[in-house]
């Protein structure tokens, strides 16, 4: 292979015209025939045994040619590339530009662009300072208490607010029963606002065993169009009262739900946690900012193909959490009204995003004369070893040391940016 001719377009698109090794293409072509002659019948001759010049003479001369040229390509294509010291990004369209003495090909696509940037240095950010309230504290320890509280029958009273009542019921609209409004054995917090405004109301005061009607009016936006908006008369009978008893907040309470022996060590435990995810908020909010600002000092002209791998990479991402959850594109598609299309669409924003910032921390790191050493990819194979539960040898032919290098810059590059940012 050689290159013949190369040149850079507007919009980071490029031309390559290289040649083809005669004696590459001649491997290729008698390894097409090879292939083919099982499948071609040639009257004198048993099936597979045509000699090769037989075949050319009656299907003529090119009749191996297209499986030859797409044999020898990648190889050739990929030598081109690398003399022509070019990043190919997307899939190139192929020509074929001579067919005499040599084989020349042409191939036509887009680069990775060249990229410019300046004044990351200095980046004015903000990050939120992390504050845990008292009342944030007993929210959690509200929230905890409920899930430990235990249900108490009443027996001596009439229903109220706050009471979860075991109900049958079963709804008519003009005397004629309709689908879906019929539950036995249902437990409804009063009070809640779970089902249809003025329900609810229509139970406080009623006490177990008693028969009723609950008459309400469906509102006009309700789900079910033939409902909407319409009186219904719901039969009734209250079956139980239930209320829920929370515990003491005491130390005992904290030795039933944690490993803490007193309420103030439980406090503090809480306090921390809550501290730490604040934290982590602030921190993902700051970077945000930083990766933004990084963004809008691009100047790069990103060719299409970048942006639409990137969007088909975040589609395979969501997939794979679907299929974690026990799910696919398709049922996903099937329960939501989305498509291929409309979830490509919304994931758009976020690849093109992720192409710029990624273009801009690599430009940082060249400029910054940023290395990685042996020892920080080592260590980054360690982490993807143990985070998948996969042997490191594994990994390591999974994924080349230039990928994890190149990763591991980007990485340096973000850092180094925050390091130098100014805080407002």
């Amino acid at each position: 292979m050689s290159l013949i001719k190369k040149e850079l377009t507007e919009k980071s698109g490029f031309v390559l015209e290289f040649s083809v090794d005669a004696d590459v293409y001649a491997k290729a072509e008698m390894a097409a025939y090879k292939k083919m002659v099982k499948k071609i019948r040639v009257d004198g001759f048993r099936p597979g045994k045509a000699p090769k010049h037989i075949i050319e003479r009656l299907y003529g001369k090119g009749v191996f040619f297209e499986d030859a040229i797409n044999d020898c390509l990648p190889e050739a294509f990929e030598a081109a590339v690398k003399e022509a010291g070019i990043v190919v990004v997307g899939t190139p369209n192929f020509d074929i530009v001579s067919t005499e003495g040599e084989i020349v090909l042409k191939a036509e696509g887009f680069v990775k662009p060249e990229v410019t940037i300046e004044n990351y240095k200095g980046i004015v950010a903000k990050k939120k300072a992390v504050r845990v309230t008292a009342k944030e504290i007993d929210e959690e320890l509200a929230q905890v208490q409920k899930r430990n509280a235990r249900k108490v029958e009443v027996t001596d009273r009439p229903a109220a607010n706050g009471d979860i009542a075991n109900i049958d019921f079963e709804g008519f609209v003009d005397g004629v029963a309709f689908e879906g409004g019929k539950g036995e054995g249902h437990d409804l917090t009063l009070g809640s606002g779970s089902f249809i405004p003025g329900f609810e109301d229509q139970i406080v005061g009623k006490n177990v065993g008693d028969e009723f009607d609950v008459v309400v009016t469906f509102p006009a936006d309700y789900h079910a169009a033939e409902l909407a908006g319409k009186e219904a008369t719901f039969k009734t009978r209250l079956n139980g009262l239930q209320v829920e008893e929370l515990p003491a907040l005491d130390d005992e309470f904290a030795k039933d739900v944690s490993e803490f022996d007193t309420l103030d060590e439980y406090k503090a435990d809480i306090k921390e946690k809550i501290s730490q995810r604040k934290r982590k908020e602030s921190e993902a909010e700051y970077e945000s900012a930083v990766c933004d600002a990084l963004i809008a000092l691009l100047v790069a002209e990103i060719p299409e193909p970048m942006f639409v791998q990137e969007t088909e990479n975040y589609v395979r991402d969501y997939d794979n959490r679907l299929r974690m959850q026990g799910l696919d594109l398709n049922t996903y598609f099937q329960y939501t009204g989305l498509t291929l299309d409309s979830l490509r669409a919304e994931l758009r924003p976020q690849a093109e995003k992720q192409v710029k910032l990624r273009l801009a921390l690599e430009k940082i790191a060249v400029l910054e004369n940023l290395t990685v050493s042996e020892e920080e990819i080592d260590a980054e194979y360690k982490r993807i070893s143990d985070a998948y539960n996969v042997p490191v040898e594994q990994v390591r032919g999974m994924v080349s040391s230039e990928d994890i290098k190149a990763d591991l810059l980007v990485g340096a590059a973000l850092k180094f940016v925050k390091d130098n940012t100014v805080s407002k």
